[in-house]
Order: structure tokens, then sequence, then C-alpha cells
């Protein structure tokens, strides 16, 4: 185990290499980052030429990447669009984006597993058709539609929770956000659990439990549910990024200074080092996150070894 795990720690290197060059490629490398700064008006050549000097936007590009990962590596980020540090913005923006994913991950992971069981068991059913239909329905819709919907009901019309998140962001607030952020990665958790349960309920060695006299709660719990979640822990784990940086709409909705809103604020304020700051951190979340899924493969089934 300790070596798959040193394994595959070094084989993230090159991934994220690869990841945050391409996204610095994006941002700086595309047009002209000092114009982009001054928008419509045109900067004194002093000026420009001092901006060009300390951002190294002389340098060859692929020593300009060199340099801002040197600067990274050393907890130096770079400055916003107002002058304020990166680092300062991460440390203020991560934990509530961190707080609103945990709210959204628990909703998706508990409520679509919930789901997926029951209608896998009862495959072809009333509830099974329910909720079928009802997964279908909430994938169909956008994710703004449905948190100005909510937010309008709930928060407006029947003043049942706040519109909008207070200050500090707490667990009480974030329950209708991190409703709408998780509900279409809760739809799709609910149909692969459904199926990959409908699928299992017919394998031989369920029969062969059911056959040995074992109880109903335990082949349902200790063999057919380990070996269904494999492939929804797989969704789970790599959605745990993808709720982070789709977030975004949803921070703007609830009025939620996470970091999609400060990426929001990057791009409209044309500031590549924010950008370039908050996604290198989302890139080394995802990758943590994948090397998760694969340990927990050997938990969920004993038959899984890593050398």
């Amino acid at each position: 185990m300790g070596r798959y795990v040193i394994r595959r720690l070094l084989q993230m290197v090159p991934v994220f290499i690869g990841t945050t060059l391409l996204i610095f490629v994006m941002v700086w490398g595309l047009g002209d980052p000092v114009a982009a700064m001054f928008g419509d008006r045109t900067p004194d050549p002093a000026t420009a030429a001092q901006i060009r000097l300390e951002f190294h936007l002389n340098d060859p590009l692929i020593q300009q990447y060199w340099i801002y990962m040197s600067h990274v590596f050393e907890g130096d980020f770079g400055k916003a669009w107002n002058q304020q540090p990166v680092t300062e913005l991460l440390k203020t923006a991560y934990p509530v984006t961190l707080r609103l994913t945990i709210v959204a991950f628990v909703i998706e992971a508990v409520i679509g597993v919930a789901l997926g069981v029951f209608a896998g068991l009862r495959r072809g059913r009333f509830f099974d058709t329910g909720v079928l239909a009802m997964t279908l329905i909430v994938v169909s819709i956008p994710t703004f539609v449905t948190g100005y919907v909510l937010q309008y009901f709930f928060g407006v019309k029947w003043s049942i929770v706040h519109p909008s998140v207070g200050e500090g962001a707490p667990f009480k607030d974030l329950l209708m956000p991190g409703l709408v952020l998780a509900g279409v990665s809760l739809a799709y958790v609910a149909r692969l659990t459904r199926t990959s349960v409908a699928e299992n309920t017919r394998a031989d060695y369920l029969r062969t439990a059911v056959a040995k006299g074992l109880p109903r709660r335990r082949v349902i719990v200790n063999h057919m549910l380990r070996n269904s979640l494999i492939p929804v822990v797989t969704f789970l784990g790599t959605d745990i990024g993808n709720l982070m940086a789709g977030a975004l709409v949803t921070e703007r909705i609830f009025n939620i200074h996470g970091v999609g809103y400060q990426i929001y604020q990057g791009i409209v304020h044309t500031s590549p080092a924010t950008v370039v700051g908050f996604v290198t951190i989302l890139v080394i979340i995802f990758l943590l996150a994948n090397l998760l899924v694969d340990l927990l493969y050997a938990v969920l089934d004993p038959r899984i070894r890593y050398a």
C-alpha cells in the first residue's frame, strides 16, 4: 500500500505541472495582460514597462511559469486586482467554499445513495419510476434556475430561510445553497446507485448468500451494497473538485464570498494572479480526492490489492 501511494504521488507531479502550465498559458499567454488591466484606457509607457518588468512579462512564457510556480511554492501567489495578496483571499474564500462543499456533498451522498438503493431494490415499481422521473427533471433544469426559484419561494416569499448567506457563511445558512449545488450531482448519484444495485441483485454471489440463509439486512449491507458502491464512490470522489469549481453560480446567487466569487472577480477585473492561484489549489484538491477514491476501493472490495 505504501509503495502504491508513493507511486501515485509521483504520478501526480507531471499531471500537476501539465495542468497548471495549461492554465497559466491560457490566462497569461493569450493576449496582452497589461492592456487587459487598463481596459479601454491607454497605459502610460513608463507604467506599462514597470508592470511588465514586475511580472516578468518580457521573459519567455515557460520562464514566466517557472518564476510564478517558484513563488507559489514559497507561499506567494501574487496580488489581486485590488493589490490585496492572493494568499489572503485564499485564506478567506476557501474555508467558505469548503463548508458549502461539505453540505452539498453530504446531501448528495446521503440522499442520492438512499434513493438509489431503494429504487434499485424495487426495480420496475412505482418508487423506482418516480426516482427516475424526478432525477431526470433535476438534471434537465439548469442550476441557476433552480437556485433563483428556491431562493424566491423559500427565502423571499415564504421566509423559511435567509435569501442570502450571512457573514461568515454559517452551516445553517448553507443548507439551501448546498441543496442547489448538489442537485444535479444528487440526481446522477441516485441513478448510478440504482443501476448498480439493480444489476447486483441478480448476481450469483448474492443468490448464494441468500441460499445460505443469511439475514436480508446482512446480504444487502455486507454483500450487495459494498460492491454496488464502487462506481458511486468513483463519481463522488471526482465530484468533490467539481462541487468546489462549480460553486461559482451558486455563490453568485446567494452572495457567498467563496472561491467562485473570487474567481469571478478575477475574471471581471482581469486579474490573472487571482484566477491562476485559485485554480491551482483546485487542481491539488482534485488530485488528492482521486487518490483517496483509489484507496477506498480496497475498503469496499477486499479482493482489490495494491502492490
